[in-house]
This record gives C-alpha cells, sequence and structure tokens, in this order.
C-alpha cells in the first residue's frame, strides 16, 4: 500500500505563489508517473501537470508558463510550485502517483492524496 501526504495548500492572493507537496510512503518498489490534478466547485476534476520517471514534464494549457512540477525520487515526493497565481486557480489539489509496490512488482496502480486546498482572491 502507498500512502500519500499532500501539504502546503492555503489563502493567497492574485499573483501570489504557493508549493504544494506530497510525500509518498509505503511498501513502494518503484514510482513511475506523479501528476497534479484539481478540482474546483462544480467542475470535473483534471489534469494540472506530470512528471514520469525520467523527469519529462507536461502541463495543461490554462498553467504553462506559471506552475513547475519537479520531483525528488529519493524523498519519493512531488512538488508543484504555483507562481502568478489567479481566482480561477481556486481549487482542491490532489497528486496521484503511479506505483508499483513491493506486494504486486508486476502490476502499477494509481494512489491518490487527501487534496489540499488552495484559494486565490482577486
Amino acid at each position: 500500500q502507498v500512502h500519500l501526504v499532500e501539504s502546503g495548500g492555503g489563502l493567497v492572493q492574485a499573483g501570489g505563489s504557493l508549493r504544494l507537496s506530497c510525500a509518498a510512503s509505503g511498501s513502494i518498489f518503484r514510482i513511475n508517473a506523479m501528476d497534479w490534478y484539481r478540482q474546483a466547485p462544480g467542475k470535473q476534476r483534471e489534469l494540472v501537470a506530470t512528471i514520469t520517471s525520467s523527469g519529462s514534464t507536461s502541463y495543461a494549457d490554462s498553467v504553462k508558463g506559471r506552475f513547475t512540477i519537479s520531483r525528488d525520487n529519493a524523498k519519493n515526493t512531488v512538488y508543484l510550485q504555483m507562481n502568478s497565481l489567479k481566482p480561477e486557480d481556486t481549487a482542491v489539489y490532489y497528486c496521484n502517483v503511479k506505483a508499483v509496490t513491493v506486494r504486486t512488482p508486476l502490476n502499477e496502480y494509481d494512489y491518490w492524496g487527501q487534496g489540499t486546498q488552495v484559494t486565490v482572491s482577486s
């Protein structure tokens, strides 16, 4: 089993910055891709950013140039640096990792964090 703990959300004014962290723990054999999603009230959950095990990144068009995803493989942690925040970035942010555990070394599973609220005031 893999347990994810997120931190770093909060309230910030438009134009400000926040850095989210998501640390994975448990019987991890390998972590492949790590993602950040977000869900605003009344909207579907959307993919914000992805980083592969080799460090390749991709972003939603709405956050390109403002958000940066990174990872520390030694700490099994993924980060999301969010700059130039806008009110429309307000949402609950979730991390997702695709991991292989020691108990199931042939299978990759999705694991989700509990979510962290990001609120951007205008």
